[in-house]
């Protein structure tokens, strides 16, 4: 029989029992999160329910970072509204400018080869950790906080080996963004995307979070990276090093597809309007008057990103235009 893949190994360890991609299964949930955005209707859906506690109340986290602050009337009360039910029920709250979640969830929360389910199709970026991190929309959410579980299918795994040293000015969004273009934005439905190869292991978290972030935008259910070396540093500069542990797919794992990316030949990669498979080589793209640049977002929000983007604006002035 075949070994297993990453993504079997660590569901498995949830249900209590061997499983392979494509069955059905429950299994126990690590962690649970919402946000601002998707938080009240996943609290509603609890209190329809009849279900108006929190399985396990230290690893469900409400965040307040999408209308931070708050730019309306409404928005301000769905905070109130959240606010209020976390204090009753011992939630952890996160409130407004204590950061973006995911970012938040890999610093402080997030275990290597947990199940985390939050109500944001962004929550994979934990995948940076090796956990098992998926969205799911507020009423699966609803209730994995109230039972501690969740159901989902044992995905497939498209194994993506990525070897070589990155150019100058290449990095992990170019990355994640030339496979997009290559498998499209659907090409990954409901798969795991496993990702290793010399480059991988020499990726920051940062830099691999920004990939398990943008895992969802193939369709994929989850972005995983194996724990290494990288990952127990990075726990250990948060304070965290006891909960890292190793695990990765079998050699002989049953992978459904392999990817292999020369990093050398890759070049920066821009998304154009109006698909994020509509993926265009810098050079492709000729000249184009840019009129407004945000760096932030949960996808490129770290301070690796900032000083990036500070080391070239260095010495130069901002355009009026």
């Amino acid at each position: 029989m075949a070994g297993k893949t990453l993504s079997e190994k660590i569901i498995g360890e949830h249900c209590g029992r061997d499983v392979r991609a494509g069955e059905v299964v429950v299994v126990d949930v690590d962690l649970s999160y919402v946000q601002d955005g998707t938080g009240p209707l996943t609290v509603r859906r609890m209190k329809e329910m009849g279900m108006e506690k929190a399985y396990n109340p230290k690893k469900t986290i409400f965040f307040l970072d999408h209308a931070s602050p708050s730019p309306r009337m409404e928005l301000s009360n769905d905070h109130e509204f959240l606010r209020e039910f976390a204090g009753k029920t011992g939630i952890i709250l996160s409130d407004v400018g204590n950061g973006i979640s995911h970012h938040n969830a890999l610093e402080k929360y997030a275990c290597p080869c947990d199940i985390i389910v939050g109500a944001d199709s962004h929550t994979c970026t934990n995948g940076a950790l090796g956990a098992f991190a998926t969205g799911m929309g507020s009423t699966d959410v609803a209730a994995a906080i109230a039972l501690g579980k969740t159901w989902m299918k044992v995905p497939e795994t498209f194994l993506v080996e990525v070897n070589g040293k990155l150019p100058k000015g290449v990095y992990s969004k170019d990355i994640i963004l030339h496979l997009i273009g290559e498998i499209t934005s659907n090409g990954a439905t409901y798969k795991a995307l496993e990702f290793t190869g010399d480059t991988i292991a020499g990726l920051s978290t940062a830099a691999r979070s920004t990939i398990g972030n943008m895992a969802v935008e193939a369709g994929a259910k989850v972005g995983l990276f194996p724990p290494d070396s990288e990952t127990r540093n990075f726990l250990r500069e948060m304070g965290r090093e006891g909960s890292f542990r190793e695990l990765k797919s079998d050699e002989d794992a049953d992978f459904e597809r392999k990817i292999e990316i020369n990093a050398e030949e890759l070049e920066p990669v821009i998304a154009c309007p109006h698909l994020v498979d509509n993926t265009k080589k810098i050079s492709e793209i000729g000249k184009v008057r840019v009129d407004e640049v945000l760096i932030g977002t949960s996808c490129n929000g770290r301070l690796e990103d900032l000083h990036i983007a500070a080391s070239i604006l260095k010495g130069k002035t901002i355009s009026p235009e």
